[in-house]
């Protein structure tokens, strides 16, 4: 009996050590954290101190879009490795009142003064990543305020009050900043200005560091209280204006004077019920529209998460994607009329996926005929008490920019142009006052005509791998708003690319960690190449689900950030 006893008791500790010994009692095994549930407003970003700053605003008493402002404003102050006012900017904002999304596309135009025929002289074949050839006019600023003159209630002093904060008075910089700030030097250190406005003491600052940027707190507080026109016809406009004309560069007031950013309808295709929502290009948003078409076609219902036959199909429908991203996206007005509807419809789709061999990897594929008869990013989503919602994304492209910073401004300008092709006769190929082809993509999903979920996913050429990774991985998969973006990601290197790169094999798939081995070596029996890739090695991903029937957000943000999701 007393052995029975001692056996039963061990039993019962053993049965409640294996019960409650996990911190999270529910999800998926590689979920990190449960989302974030809230009622009255949400802000979900890639730094703390973002989302802290748009949850006071959405607090205040302002709009999703003031706080989306103030959240971007703060990000391009702790975290100027992938964005800031040097950078473009898109968005998605759903209204409401009327039931109605908003695109807005802020991306900048390349100089009037830059020509082709300047990089044949040089024997330039392809655009460099840094210097003054890769700069194209900033569009974040006027972005702000196109989206603050139709959507925001506070002034924007109040909007920029916390970036300048951080700006004037320091911040604690964060671990994945200054493991790109430990690179600057190496990087940007021949440029002018560099070392002093990024490299205190000429030291790169390490995590927990205090960091001050009085120059960018300057720029900000003239912006704050002078508006957009003093970023592109005044006192920073004339700043970059002499910068560029004494170090080479191409960009002038002219240019800066000239922009303006472009309210456009976001385009969309319906999967499983959903409708999934893009911007048309210059933007590479439709890719994700394309690939969801093509793999609509196969019943994911009988195909399990991770397994041969899911990365398999998913990475053959990019494939066929990224050929005609590579060919036809580029700024839309040189783009032939009427192609984003043809590339994106269900009968296009349904003749691109006659080319998927179930069974083995395509080692070349060429871009179809739409005619039928014939790349470093911040990515933001809040909504408030009234149901607004707003996607935004913001970069400066390759890291902290072009390593052109400007005397006295505090931020470095992008470098968003070394997208274009020279290759003559393309529809990306490099003109003056054109619009590079971009990497940023926002994205919104509805369901039955009301807002289901507010999402991105940063990475360059990645995003929009990683929106289909998400929306696979919640509609097929069964997987809630943090759970898709914790779960291992897919990527494929080796498409085409616009800036004129060919695909020349079958590329090479890598896989963060959590993938079972029978699924490698399947694959690699199909003819794929594939190689491992630590975890958080893809993107970064924020996102708002909305729940209509209980009126509850839920937030989601991906630990391969430093980030966090907020509400109230």
């Amino acid at each position: 009996m007393k052995n029975s006893l001692v056996v039963s008791a061990l039993f019962l500790s053993t049965f409640c050590a294996a019960s409650f010994a996990q911190d999270r009692p529910v999800g998926r095994a590689f979920a990190t954290r449960s989302e974030v549930m809230a009622r009255n407003g949400i802000a979900c970003t890639s730094h703390p101190l973002a989302s802290a700053a748009a949850l006071d605003v959405l607090r205040k008493g302002g709009s999703a879009v003031d706080a989306a402002i103030a959240a971007n404003a703060v990000l391009g102050v702790v975290e100027p490795h992938v964005n800031g006012i040097g950078g473009d900017l898109y968005a998605i904002v759903y209204e409401a009142k009327t039931g109605k999304l908003h695109g807005l596309n802020a991306s900048g135009r390349s100089p009037h003064l830059l020509t082709l025929d300047t990089f044949v002289h040089r024997k330039i074949q392809y655009i460099p990543p840094f210097g003054p050839l890769p700069v194209s006019v900033p569009g974040c600023v006027d972005g702000w305020f196109a989206l603050h003159g139709k959507f925001g209630k506070k002034p924007m002093k109040e909007n920029l009050s916390s970036a300048i904060k951080y700006a004037r008075d320091g911040f604690a910089v964060a671990d994945e900043a200054s493991a790109s700030w430990q690179r600057m030097e190496a990087v940007y250190g021949k440029f002018p200005n560099v070392k002093e406005v990024y490299l205190p003491g000429g030291i790169a600052p390490k995590r927990g560091d205090i960091f001050r940027n009085p120059s960018l707190a300057n720029s900000l507080e003239k912006i704050a209280n002078g508006g957009r026109d003093v970023f592109y016809k005044g006192e920073i406009a004339q700043a970059i204006d002499e910068f560029m004309r004494k170090n080479g560069g191409f960009l002038s007031l002219r240019d800066l004077a000239e922009h303006t950013s472009e309210w456009l309808e976001p385009v969309s295709t319906n999967y499983r019920g959903f409708d999934v929502w893009e911007l048309p290009p210059n933007g590479q948003g439709i890719a994700a529209l394309q690939m969801l078409n093509i793999l609509e076609g196969f019943d994911f219902s009988k195909i399990s998460f991770g397994s041969p036959e899911h990365i398999h199909l998913f990475v053959e429908a990019k494939k066929l994607a990224y050929e005609d991203r590579a060919r036809f996206y580029a700024d839309l007005e040189y783009m032939q009329p009427g192609i984003v509807k043809r590339l994106i419809s269900k009968e296009y789709a349904a003749a691109r996926r006659k080319l998927i061999n179930p069974n083995r990897a395509a080692a070349t594929v060429e871009a179809g005929n739409p005619h039928l008869k014939d790349g470093d990013t911040i990515y933001l989503t809040v909504a408030d008490e009234e149901g607004n919602m707003v996607s935004l994304i913001q970069s400066n492209f390759r890291g902290f920019g072009s390593g052109m910073v400007p005397d006295g401004l505090g931020f470095m300008l992008q470098n968003r142009g070394q997208l274009f092709t020279l290759e003559p006769e393309q529809a990306n190929t490099y003109a003056p006052h054109k619009r590079p082809f971009h990497t940023i993509i926002p994205a919104f999903v509805t369901k039955d005509g009301k807002p289901w979920m507010s999402f991105g996913v940063m990475g360059g050429s990645f995003q929009p791998l990683g929106h289909v990774e998400i929306l696979m991985n919640m509609i097929d998969f069964g997987m809630n708003a943090q759970e898709a973006g914790d779960a291992p990601r897919i990527d494929h290197q080796g498409s085409s690319e616009p800036t004129g790169e060919r695909m020349k094999d079958a590329g090479y798939i890598t896989l963060e960690n959590g993938f079972p081995y029978e699924t490698i070596r399947a694959l690699m029996q199909m003819g794929h190449r594939v190689g491992w890739a630590p975890p958080g090695s893809y993107g970064g991903y924020q996102a708002i689900r909305f729940d209509a029937s209980k009126r509850v957000y839920f937030g989601a943000s991906d630990a391969r950030k430093d980030g966090q999701a907020v509400g109230y």
